[in-house]
């Protein structure tokens, strides 16, 4: 991207940078803190409790993190319109667009298998990351995006229909408890197709009812991309969000809330709350003008795969190797817990300021 920086933003969607660059600072805030959790030493104090909001649920529920990967899988969608609107403007065919896709998928597919499956000595498929999954929804949305809305919103709801009849009926002696873990058709699935199971009750075919989540993203974007006056769309957006909100609630009788296998119910309720941070954030920053706040994470938001890859790949760790020596011998003094909290703290920072340098040499890394 060449663009002069005072025209920078008037080029983008400032609320959608923030909303991806808060998603993506949340995504390695888990990885810069996680070590904080193991120390026996703040175990019940403040802190430890509060970093524990930012785990996922063990099983049945709804915490706060479980929110991070919808909201990424939700955001690649409303990105979708927009992107794909100006290759078509300015004259690619839809046979070239398909083809940019397919080759997106198929490097979204072996980032996430190169994160986490090659060990020493040994080289594994798994399909767990959320890389390797958006792989799958994102193609899918790309080729119904063209659909009516009428007609995406009965895909979706397909989508999860499918899944929860699989997870109720599938007949297979020992993989046929639909809500129990290591127990359900997404288990059987995993043995089907990697021989094993995750270590913590994850299974790929997520992927499957997941893609509403950036079908969802792709609606929104069009309804934002529309002609509506801005309160219009924020009316639109939050008002399915609790929609989806009030029926993934109502059928957690039902269908339990479980992030791990992508139940129905969660993937409606966190539908929903998609939609209601998009609503709010839109009209923070694009209505109401609220920008300063919103441009330190959008500095982040604008490159998404870098951070991503960065955290993913030991650059966290490689951070704090340097800089605990430091916060060690200064801080010391304090308690055991305060180096460790000050280290994570520079840490984030300076993954901060290395996505605030790329973006002033407006250098932005895209697939």
């Amino acid at each position: 991207m060449h663009l002069e920086e005072n025209t920078l933003w008037q080029e983008r969607l400032l609320s959608l940078d923030f909303f991806r660059g808060l998603t993506m600072f949340l995504l390695i805030s888990e990885i810069t803190f996680y070590k904080l959790l193991s120390d026996p030493t703040i175990e019940g104090s403040i802190v430890f409790n509060f970093i524990k909001l930012f785990q996922h649920q063990q099983w049945e529920g709804l915490r706060p993190w479980d929110l991070v990967q919808p909201f990424f899988m939700f955001i690649v969608g409303v990105a979708m319109p927009f992107s794909y609107a100006k290759r078509w403007e300015r004259g690619d065919s839809w046979t070239q667009t398909l083809k940019h896709a397919i080759w997106r998928s198929l490097v979204l597919l072996f980032l996430g298998w190169a994160l986490y499956c090659i060990r020493p000595g040994k080289i594994t498929f798994e399909f767990w990351n959320v890389l390797a999954q958006l792989s799958v929804t994102y193609l899918i949305a790309f080729l119904m995006m063209r659909k009516p809305m009428q007609t995406q919103l009965i895909f979706t709801i397909g989508l999860l229909v499918f899944t929860e009849l699989l997870y109720r009926y599938w007949p297979v002696q020992g993989f046929n408890q639909p809500f129990v873990p290591d127990k359900n058709f997404g288990a059987w699935f995993d043995m089907l197709i990697m021989g094993k199971l995750s270590d913590g009750h994850w299974v790929a075919f997520n992927a499957v009812p997941t893609t509403a989540h950036t079908m969802w993203g792709v609606l929104a974007g069009l309804i934002i991309k529309s002609e509506r006056v801005d309160l219009q769309k924020i009316k639109t957006l939050f008002i399915a969000g609790i929609i989806g909100v009030v029926i993934g609630v109502a059928l957690n009788p039902i269908t339990p809330i479980i992030k791990r296998i992508a139940t129905g119910s969660f993937v409606i309720v966190s539908g929903g709350c998609c939609l209601i941070a998009l609503a709010l954030f839109y009209w923070l920053v694009e209505v109401k003008k609220i920008q300063k706040v919103p441009i330190f994470f959008a500095i982040v938001g604008m490159n998404p795969i870098f951070i991503y890859l960065f955290s993913q790949t030991g650059g966290t760790e490689w951070l704090e190797h340097i800089v605990s020596p430091f916060t060690e011998g200064l801080f010391s003094f304090i308690g055991e817990m305060a180096p460790q909290f000050i280290t994570a703290c520079i840490v984030l920072f300076i993954q901060w300021y290395i996505c605030y340098w790329l973006y002033k040499k407006k250098l932005f890394i895209k697939i």
